[in-house]
């Protein structure tokens, strides 16, 4: 089986560059650099009307960096839509080796006990790679990157990779831009003071609190999320 170097992996995304396998059982991976990039920006994060109201219901419970481990199984599972998923064991490894370094992170979405659903990446700087998402009920996913995009624009990210275009991200405000306008944001990203653990006496911390929770609250690896009415609080675009 093949494996892929920590310090190598994080290079390449510094350059725009992803690893992707061809099937869940392949054992070495392609490096990828697309010509065109799909991103999400923060500052115009967009919350349709309808999973709006599943957010601010707090039908779900949020924690982040609770089953990393769980999550980025959840994402290489086949399922009837997608029989098919490019994670394969080199990448969940690399993955977890990095989530041990507190680079790597994931979004957990709890019904009662359950794993509904939930999305892992990484996050380089002020850049977030959003690398593969799962559902097990409806919206838990979209859950997952509502509170993501909420924290991330809270701690000072600047950048929120999504990889390839997807129009299921179109109602998020998702954009295209070119492999030229994504190395710029990303170099610019890459320098940015975020801080995914939320600090007290912080900037972000601060920010935190004036959306109506204490750093505290969301600090540190297994903190669970605002309250939904917080997150819509952070992203004002809603329609």
């Amino acid at each position: 089986m093949g494996q892929i170097n920590p310090e190598e992996l994080l290079l390449a995304y510094r350059l725009g560059i992803f690893p992707m396998a061809e099937s869940r059982d392949a054992e070495d991976v392609l490096w990828i650099r697309p010509h065109e990039r799909g991103i999400i920006p923060l500052e115009t994060f967009h919350v349709p009307r309808r999973l709006a109201r599943v957010v601010r219901s707090d039908r779900f419970r949020v924690s982040f960096d609770r089953a990393f481990a769980e999550v980025i199984r959840g994402c290489a599972e086949s399922r009837p839509e997608r029989r098919e998923t490019w994670i394969n064991d080199a990448i969940i490894e690399v993955f977890e080796s990095l989530h041990q370094r507190g680079l790597a992170h994931s979004v957990e979405v709890w019904r009662g006990d359950n794993l509904a659903g939930g999305l892992y990446g990484l996050a380089i700087g002020g850049a977030f790679f959003a690398e593969s998402k799962f559902s097990r009920e409806r919206d838990a996913s979209k859950v997952a990157l509502v509170h993501l995009a909420a924290r991330l624009k809270t701690a000072g990210f600047k950048l929120l990779d999504a990889q390839f275009p997807n129009p299921h991200l179109d109602q998020f405000g998702a954009v295209v831009v070119t492999e030229e306008r994504f190395q710029q944001l990303l170099s610019r990203a890459l320098t940015a003071p975020a801080d995914f653990y939320f600090r007290a006496g912080s900037a972000v911390g601060a920010a935190a609190g004036a959306a109506g929770e204490t750093a505290a609250a969301v600090a540190g690896p297994g903190a669970s999320g605002w309250a939904g009415s917080s997150v819509l609080q952070v992203i004002t675009q809603t329609s």
